[in-house]
C-alpha cells in the first residue's frame, strides 16, 4: 500500500479530503493486483473523472490544463523536441515562445524529469497538463519509432573529436569525471540504450569494454543479443554516466560497486539493479531490468501443471515446515516464492523476507537486504528475525550450514520457511543439503516439499509451424515415432514480431519431490540422489523433462529449448 500512498495524485486528492480510507483501499487492492495506473482506477471505479483529475494536478504544479484538440502541431513545434526525446520521456511540445518551449507529459507529476527535458533540449522548459491518453497517441502520429535513431547517434558520436578528445584529458586528470558523463549526447545516449533494450523485453543489459572494442549487449528471453558497437572511447563516459544515475562512487574503479536505479521509460516505472566490476579495460556493468508492469506474481500465471498448482497451494499454507525451489541463476525460483507469499499475505499474517539483494517491494511483507560489508548475513538476519514474532519467513538462498540450520530451527519452532537452492533437479536438494553438513533427521523431519524449475523459451505464436521430427531428435527424447500417435512438433520460422528468433516469451517447467515417508526413510538412511529419484518417480514425480514434453505437445515450446534446459 505504501506504492500507492505515495502516489503524488493519491497525496493531492487524500489532502483535499476527496477519497475516505475505505475506497483508498479498493484502489490499493486494484493497483496491487493489476498494476494499472492509479489515475485510470480511479476513474473505472468512478471516484474521480479524468477532467478534474487533471484540473487538480495542474493546480498541484501551479500550470493550466491544454485542449490538444486546439493545439497546431506544426513542423517547427513538432522539430522544438527530437523523436528520440519525445518518445522516451513520452512529452509533447504544445508552444513555442523563443527559448521557451512548453511541453505536456503523459505522467506531469514526475517532478525530476522536466529538468532532464530541459537539459537535453537546451531550452527553458514550461510543464502544463492534458489527458495522457491524448498525448501517447500524439507522439505515435508526430514521432514514429525511427529505426536509425540508434544508429545516427551512433555516427555522430564516433565523429565528435571533442568528445574522444575530453576523455583522452579524463585519463590524464585534466577534466572532471563528472562533467564529462553529464553531456547532453552522453545522457541521450544511455537513455536511447535503455529505451531499446526496455522496449525488446531486455532482463539484463551488458556494456562491456575490450581492449579494442566496447560491446552493449542485452538478454531476451534467455538469449543475448549484441547492439550496434559504439566507439571505443565511449566506454569511460557511459559507464560513469551509468554510475552517476545509480549513485555510484565515480572516482572508484578499482572495487565492485553495487547500486539501482529507478526511473519512468516509455510511461511504465522500470528498476534497474546495477553491478560494476572492474576489469582488465575498465569496468564491466550490468544492469538487471526490474520491470514491474510486466511481472505477474500469481500463483496461477506461473504456468504449474495442476497436479503441482494444487500441492504447492495447500503446502504454502502449513502452519511449519520448509518449502525449497531449485534451479539455476535466472530460471524464475524468486518470482515463484514472491507469488507464493502474494498468496499468504493477509492480515492475520507476519511476513518476513531477507535477500541478496530485494529484488521488488511487495506490499504488507518487511523485506530485509543483506550486506556483508556490515556483517548483516543471511544467518545473522534469521536469527534475528525469529524475535520478529514471524509467521512466514522467505530466505533468499540456503547457501551454508549455518543458514540451513537456522532455517530448520526455525522451521521446528513453528514457522513456515520458503527458500531456494541451486540444484539442478528436486532429488538433489537433498543431497546438496546433507553435503552441507545438515542431519538427515532433521532434514526429513521439516522439508515439506521441493520445486525444480526452469525456463524455455515459447514458439512465437505469429510464425509457429508445424513439423515432421527426425528420428534422431526422438531418440534424444527417448520416443519412437510409434510412441507419438497424433501429436504435432511445432517451430518457430522467425517473423518481425520476435526479431526472427522464432521464440518469445518463456514459460516454466517444474518437476516437484513432495516428502513422503517412502522418501523420509531414504533421506535418514542417506540414500544418494539416484535412489531418492527413482523412488519419487515410482510414487508418481513427473520429472522435468517429461513436463518439457507436456509443453512440446501442447506446442508451447521446441524439442531443442527441452533438451538444452533438462
Amino acid at each position: 500500500m505504501a506504492e500507492v500512498l505515495s502516489h503524488p495524485l493519491i497525496s493531492i486528492i487524500r489532502d483535499r479530503g476527496l477519497i475516505d480510507d475505505m475506497q483508498l483501499e479498493e484502489v490499493t487492492a486494484e493497483f496491487n493486483r493489476t498494476g494499472r495506473p492509479v489515475g485510470e482506477i480511479l476513474a473505472d471505479y468512478g471516484l474521480l473523472d479524468s477532467d478534474t483529475q487533471l484540473q487538480l494536478i495542474a493546480e498541484y504544479l501551479g500550470t493550466e490544463v491544454v485542449n490538444l484538440a486546439e493545439v497546431d502541431f506544426n513542423p517547427e513545434l513538432i522539430e522544438a523536441v527530437p523523436a528520440g526525446t519525445a518518445r522516451m520521456y513520452q512529452c509533447l511540445p504544445v508552444a513555442l515562445f523563443g527559448d521557451t518551449v512548453r511541453v505536456a507529459m503523459v505522467d506531469p507529476l514526475n517532478a525530476g524529469v522536466v529538468d532532464e527535458i530541459g537539459f537535453s533540449l537546451g531550452k527553458q522548459v514550461q510543464l502544463v497538463v492534458a489527458d495522457p491518453v491524448q498525448i501517447g497517441k500524439l507522439i505515435e502520429k508526430h514521432y514514429p519509432a525511427e529505426t536509425g535513431g540508434m544508429g545516427d547517434l551512433l555516427k555522430e558520436l564516433g565523429i565528435d573529436d571533442d568528445l574522444a578528445r575530453e576523455v583522452s584529458e579524463v585519463s590524464a586528470g585534466t577534466i572532471d569525471l563528472a562533467n564529462l558523463a553529464g553531456e547532453a549526447p552522453i545522457i541521450k545516449f544511455v537513455n536511447l540504450v535503455l529505451l531499446q533494450a526496455i522496449q525488446d523485453r531486455a532482463s539484463d543489459i551488458h556494456f562491456e569494454p575490450f581492449e579494442d572494442e566496447f560491446k552493449i549487449r542485452y538478454r531476451v528471453d534467455g538469449a543475448l543479443y549484441e547492439m550496434s558497437p559504439p566507439p571505443k572511447h565511449l566506454a569511460l563516459p557511459v559507464i560513469s554516466r551509468l554510475k552517476v544515475m545509480s549513485n555510484l562512487d565515480i572516482a572508484e574503479r578499482r572495487l565492485p560497486q553495487d547500486g539501482r536505479i529507478s526511473m519512468t521509460m516509455a510511461g511504465r516505472q522500470v528498476d534497474l539493479r546495477v553491478s560494476c566490476l572492474p576489469t582488465q579495460f575498465g569496468e564491466s556493468v550490468v544492469l538487471r531490468v526490474l520491470d514491474r508492469s510486466a511481472l505477474q506474481l500469481e500463483l496461477e500465471s506461473l504456468g504449474f501443471p495442476k497436479h503441482i498448482y494444487d500441492f504447492t497451494a495447500e503446502a504454502i499454507q502449513q502452519p511449519n515446515g520448509i518449502f525449497i525451489v531449485t534451479g539455476p541463476t535466472g530460471c524464475g525460483k524468486t518470482t515463484t516464492l514472491y507469488s507464493c507469499l502474494r498468496r499468504v499475505n493477509a492480515i492475520d499474517s507476519k511476513l518476513l523476507t531477507v535477500e541478496d539483494p530485494v529484488e521488488f517491494d511487495i506490499e504488507g511483507i518487511m523485506q530485509v537486504p543483506v550486506n556483508e560489508a556490515v556483517g548483516m548475513t543471511f544467518g545473522k538476519a534469521l536469527r534475528s528475525f525469529l524475535r520478529q514474532d514471524p509467521d512466514i519467513i522467505m530466505l533468499g538462498e540456503m547457501r551454508d550450514l549455518e543458514t540451513s540450520q537456522v532455517a530448520i530451527q526455525a522451521s521446528l519452532t513453528g514457522h513456515l520457511v520458503l527458500s531456494t537452492l541451486h540444484t539442478n533437479d528436486a532429488p538433489g536438494a537433498v543431497t546438496r543439503l546433507v553435503d552441507m553438513g545438515v542431519e538427515p533427521f532433521l532434514i526429513s523431519s521439516t522439508l515439506l516439499a521441493v520445486l525444480a524449475q526452469r525456463l524455455v523459451r515459447t514458439i512465437c505464436k505469429k510464425c509457429r509451424t508445424p513439423f515432421e521430427p527426425t528420428e534422431a531428435q526422438l531418440s534424444l527424447l527417448n520416443l519412437s515415432p510409434h510412441d507419438l500417435g497424433d501429436k504435432v512438433f511445432y517451430y518457430g520460422r522467425g517473423c518481425k514480431e520476435c526479431n526472427d528468433t522464432g521464440y518469445r516469451g518463456r514459460k516454466g517447467i517444474f518437476e516437484l519431490l513432495p516428502i513422503t515417508d517412502p522418501i523420509r526413510l531414504l533421506i535418514n538412511e542417506r540414500a544418494p540422489t539416484v535412489v531418492i529419484r527413482q523412488k519419487a518417480i515410482e510414487l508418481g514425480m513427473v520429472p522435468i523433462r517429461e513436463d518439457g514434453m507436456r509443453s512440446i505437445f501442447d506446442g508451447d515450446t521446441t524439442v531443442e529449448e527441452v533438451l538444452k534446459y533438462t
